[in-house]
């Protein structure tokens, strides 16, 4: 069993659900992105998803398009994103951390170098924005075989019938954008949310993630109420760039607010 699907039937065990954490490597300092990523499970993360810096972040928001450039004045790159994961398997071996970002420099590793150079890291999947399932198979076949697990997108103006598509493609898990948009734009419809996922869970293969428009507790809550789990960024990143001078405050407060969100969903699963 994966790592993703342990982590998935240990959270069903436990009567809880998944919640799936956004950085971006290197944002604020690349010092700081391994310790936080220890402190988000300490506080009940269940899956991180690491950015990968990227020069045009075509789906983020303001927010998090200042974390991409605020790593690549460290010149943070992919290898140096999966380095930091390697370095995190050093006393974490169990939870699940999935790639996010943009094609581009996979493509210039190369794909089958790269499925390679990331298992043996520790990674467990990839959530790739700018890659449709229609033109995924190459990638896919690649990740596949290192048993890495691509992980594709729904959203609110998905149809059944492609949506049935990226059920047969996706693994590990499926992230449904809950919001028209970038990250960090909208406010939550969770009565939306709570139509399309029970659709959705219809035909489901992989439990169902909702991402964009949470941003504290009650809204994690909201979204654990008829889901598989929430993903929060945002608001995450946003703390790296209000205490981008001081790590140690930088680190109390997101500890604050990922306990907030797991307690709060643990009220209600």
């Amino acid at each position: 069993m994966s790592r993703i699907a342990d982590c998935f039937q240990r959270l069903a065990d436990n009567h809880q659900k998944a919640l799936v954490v956004y950085v971006v490597a290197g944002d604020p300092s690349p010092a700081v992105t391994v310790p936080l990523m220890h402190d988000m499970v300490a506080s009940g993360a269940s899956i991180i998803e690491l950015g990968v810096p990227f020069t045009d972040p075509e789906a983020e928001g303001p927010v998090i398009q200042l974390a991409h450039e605020r790593a690549m004045r460290h010149r943070v790159s992919l290898r140096d994103a999966i380095a930091m994961v390697a370095s995190f398997r050093e006393q974490d071996t169990v939870t699940p951390v999935v790639l996010m970002g943009y094609i581009n420099p996979i493509e210039a590793m190369g794909y089958e170098a790269f499925a390679a150079l990331a298992a043996s890291a520790g990674v467990d999947g990839t959530i790739l924005v700018n890659v449709p399932p229609e033109e995924g198979q190459v990638l896919d076949k690649a990740l596949i075989s290192q048993d890495l697990d691509p992980i594709y997108l729904l959203a609110p103006t998905t149809p059944e019938a492609r949506a049935r598509m990226v059920f047969e493609r996706t693994r590990g898990f499926t992230y449904y954008v809950s919001v028209k948009g970038t990250t960090g734009a909208g406010n939550l419809d969770i009565d939306e949310v709570t139509r399309r996922v029970a659709g959705f869970k219809a035909y489901a293969t992989t439990p169902i993630v909702v991402g964009f428009g949470i941003k504290d507790g009650e809204s994690a809550a909201q979204v654990a109420r008829v889901s598989d789990g929430a993903v929060v960024g945002t608001a995450l990143v946003s703390l790296m760039a209000a205490n981008e001078q001081d790590p140690v405050r930088l680190r109390a407060a997101v500890t604050e607010l990922v306990a907030d969100m797991r307690t709060a969903m643990d009220a209600v699963s």
